[in-house]
């Protein structure tokens, strides 16, 4: 069960690398031209701020997603388990085919759930900004760590996810298995961006990628059929 969570979450990081491209692709931006502003900056000379950076905010999406397995552990532990389970299963395949159509451009429904991190994002945004320019890999980690919290429908959707995994490691699993999933695409960003915004802005990648999002969102919903059955 718990394998299949774990496999969802990183194959929706890789489909979902469309959204992060657009969402993160003018931060990963920041990184590389204010190293060297002048000049070509190679791949190499960026992989360590790259690695530092995205390490950062997958160790956000760790932490996020251990405090909602918890909560999901406590609220099952609190009421009959099997519904409840049951229940959290189907809203994380639900919001998964929310994600899934917002991905693909043709219900934008989850733009409204980004809405509500603003405010929560407007007091931690400073921090990052304290930490600009960055210099140092530490710097990196920080400024990722803090922009980790930034308003993204398709992070909300995982933390549904790990709501229903059954505990605070299980849920830092998932979302650090969805963090790697997105890992791909924005190292790659950070050397190539003008061609992987072409390729974010493509409307059938944006589409395929949809597709496939609504699939790992139906299979969420066989699994908790599944858990009826038996």
């Amino acid at each position: 069960m718990m394998e299949s969570m774990y496999l969802s979450a990183l194959v929706v990081g890789l489909l979902g690398g469309v959204h992060c491209l657009g969402m993160c692709g003018g931060v990963v931006g920041t990184l590389t031209f204010q190293l060297e502003p002048k000049a070509q900056v190679s791949f190499w000379r960026m992989l360590p701020y790259q690695l530092g950076y995205n390490l950062g905010r997958i160790s956000s999406y760790a932490l996020m997603g251990a405090v909602f397995g918890y909560l999901g552990h406590t609220l099952i532990s609190l009421t009959d388990l099997l519904p409840l389970q049951q229940t959290l299963q189907w809203l994380a395949g639900g919001f998964m085919i929310l994600l899934g159509l917002y991905l693909g451009g043709w219900w934008q429904v989850l733009v409204h759930v980004e809405k509500l991190g603003q405010r929560l994002w407007k007091r931690i945004q400073p921090l990052g900004q304290k930490m600009l320019p960055v210099r140092h890999f530490h710097q990196a980690w920080g400024f990722g760590f803090v922009w980790g919290w930034l308003p993204c429908g398709l992070v909300y959707s995982m933390l549904i996810m790990a709501l229903s995994a059954g505990g605070a490691l299980q849920g830092a699993g998932v979302m650090l298995a969805f963090g790697l999933g997105t890992l791909p695409n924005l190292l790659l960003m950070g050397s190539f961006a003008f061609v992987f915004t072409r390729l974010s802005r493509n409307r059938w990648v944006q589409k395929g990628a949809g597709l496939g999002v609504i699939a790992m969102g139906a299979w969420q919903w066989y699994l908790a059929l599944s858990l009826e059955v038996n």
